[in-house]
């Protein structure tokens, strides 16, 4: 501007009450190839992570960037996730009952999807409401009440049984096969009201983020393949996936946490013999 109006640099930073310094100032960002790189592999391995999930990511491979270096690198990358529209309902906001550890509250439903042939198939999915854990995706192009109990019986083996489990109105869950089972096993059979999967937002929740990040990414061929790769993504949900609502922590990190931490002691009053 100075040399098309003929004044100095001087007279210029004078007139507009600017420092010469700041003017001359030019950006020594570094390139940061490697960074850029490897956010470039996170995102072509998981094309459904956002920015903050790829932040989380980075931190724990132990490289040392803030949040807004990444927003800034992913944005420049041309990154950005894709955002599916989404129809907006006005409903009620109702708080979900938390239970306080983890393996006293478990949801169920099932989430259904074609094979490459045309052929549908069904997936019973379960979550641990505290810790995120799926401990099952039985897949299979049937699965009626007496097979869910008979799936309930092999993951419950080893594990303690649950208080509750939160289901919806389904013909396999109303059953009287699971009824007999959660009767025999002392388990508390919680359903919600016909025609609001809200009331069972976790697990609704979790069929979201599997068929975004799992069904949708993946064109099976065969019921044996989806097995395959449905099995591998759940123990990488399970074992690599973070969520922030549990600190950005994977479910089996938020599990060991858990058990290590040490239990209070009851306080006198309580131990009082009345």
């Amino acid at each position: 501007m100075g040399a098309r109006f003929g004044l100095s640099q001087r007279r210029v930073c004078r007139v507009f009450d600017l420092d010469r310094n700041t003017l001359r100032y030019q950006p020594h960002r570094p390139a940061d190839e490697a960074l850029r790189a490897r956010m470039r592999e996170l995102a072509a391995l998981k094309r459904r992570y956002g920015s903050p999930r790829i932040y989380v990511r980075l931190r724990r491979e132990g490289w040392r960037v803030n949040h807004k270096k990444v927003e800034r690198i992913y944005r420049e990358e041309g990154l950005s996730l894709r955002r599916r529209a989404r129809k907006q309902v006005a409903l009620p906001r109702v708080p979900l009952p938390r239970p306080t550890g983890p393996g006293l509250c478990y949801a169920m439903d099932f989430v259904h999807d074609r094979l490459a042939t045309g052929r549908r198939f069904k997936c019973l999915t379960m979550t641990d409401l505290c810790s995120k854990e799926v401990p099952v995706i039985e897949v299979d192009v049937s699965i009626g009440g007496q097979r869910v109990c008979r799936i309930l019986d092999r993951l419950f083996g080893n594990r303690p049984l649950p208080e509750r489990l939160s289901l919806d109105n389904g013909p396999e869950f109303a059953s009287m096969a699971l009824d007999a089972w959660a009767a025999q096993h002392g388990v508390q059979l919680h359903f919600i009201q016909p025609g609001k999967p809200v009331q069972n937002a976790f697990i609704e929740s979790f069929n979201g983020k599997f068929r975004d990040e799992c069904l949708n990414e993946h064109w099976f061929v065969t019921l044996q393949e989806a097995q395959v790769v449905i099995e591998a993504w759940r123990r990488e949900y399970n074992e690599e996936r973070t969520h922030s609502t549990i600190g950005d922590l994977t479910p089996m990190e938020f599990i060991h946490h858990h058990q290590d931490r040490p239990q209070t002691a009851p306080d006198s009053a309580s131990m009082a013999v009345v």
